[in-house]
């Protein structure tokens, strides 16, 4: 039986992140999976797990949310009509193929090297974040054919290495070709479901040695991780957009895409240094 002591700091520390993870998600529209993996891995290492599979539970738990945070995003916006269904069905099989190609290669990595991918993935994304415009087009009309079944499984891909679901790259993929704004959120919200949904089924299936898996975690999947966040961004998010609709977020994302940049490097850093 772990350490009720234990149990309790976990259950302290996983109420804040999924409180902090849920007014960030409904003020600035970035993906909690992007805040959930760096801060369940730093909490994880202050609590004493260190080994050498324990990104894998980072990106898996936090995945595993994304599945209810994305299915419920889906339905609000499906509501106000902005999902496009044609771009879901069309993208679907890539995105799942490539979904599951990231935990198979998850899986035989260490936590340094999965710290180093997240790490630059995150640079680029806050990069983006930071000087993206979207009046940038690389096409007028979402790629088909052959480019669209390179990019798909692409997609999938990065996001699971990342532990994230379709925002932080589809939102930009659909923008550079000409989807609306309000179009590609809703979408790439659906992009979130077609990557973790298969991604934490196969996660459940990941052996997890001792020393990287926290109390009651199933496969690669944290369970009191998953739960609590999941309350907590249910609660808090609301407040996150309550707050947005108050102030301008565009400086704010900037200031995100800067602490995003920090937490990156400092992910490589204790990668390559200790």
């Amino acid at each position: 039986m772990p350490d009720t002591l234990l149990l309790i700091q976990l259950l302290v520390i996983l109420m804040a992140i999924g409180g902090i993870a849920g007014v960030l998600a409904g003020l600035l529209g970035v993906g909690g999976g992007i805040v959930l993996v760096a801060a369940f891995f730093y909490s994880f290492q202050a609590l004493g797990y260190f080994g050498e599979q324990l990104m894998q539970v980072c990106l898996a738990t936090s995945l595993a949310t994304i599945i209810v945070t994305s299915a419920r995003s889906v339905l609000s916006h499906n509501k106000k009509g902005a999902v496009d269904w044609d771009v879901l069905k069309t993208w679907a099989p890539g995105i799942a193929v490539g979904a599951l190609i990231g935990v198979l290669v998850a899986a035989q990595l260490k936590t340094r090297e999965l710290q180093v991918i997240f790490g630059i993935l995150a640079i680029t994304i806050s990069a983006y974040m930071a000087f993206g415009r979207l009046h940038w087009r690389l096409g007028d009309t979402m790629p088909t054919g052959v480019a669209r079944a390179a990019f798909s499984p692409v997609v999938g891909f990065l996001s699971v290495l990342m532990g994230i679901g379709g925002g932080s790259f589809g939102v930009p993929l659909m923008t550079l070709y000409g989807k609306p704004i309000h179009r590609a959120v809703a979408t790439a919200a659906g992009f979130g479901l077609l990557i973790a949904v298969p991604s934490v089924v196969a996660f459940l299936f990941v052996t997890i040695e001792p020393d990287s898996r926290p109390p009651f975690t199933v496969g690669a999947v944290n369970l009191p991780a998953f739960f609590i966040v999941i309350c907590m961004t249910l609660l808090t998010a609301p407040l996150g957009v309550k707050l947005a609709h108050r102030m301008n977020p565009a400086p704010l994302k900037r200031v995100f895409a800067v602490f995003l940049f920090l937490v990156a490097l400092n992910m490589i850093r204790k990668a390559v240094w200790g």
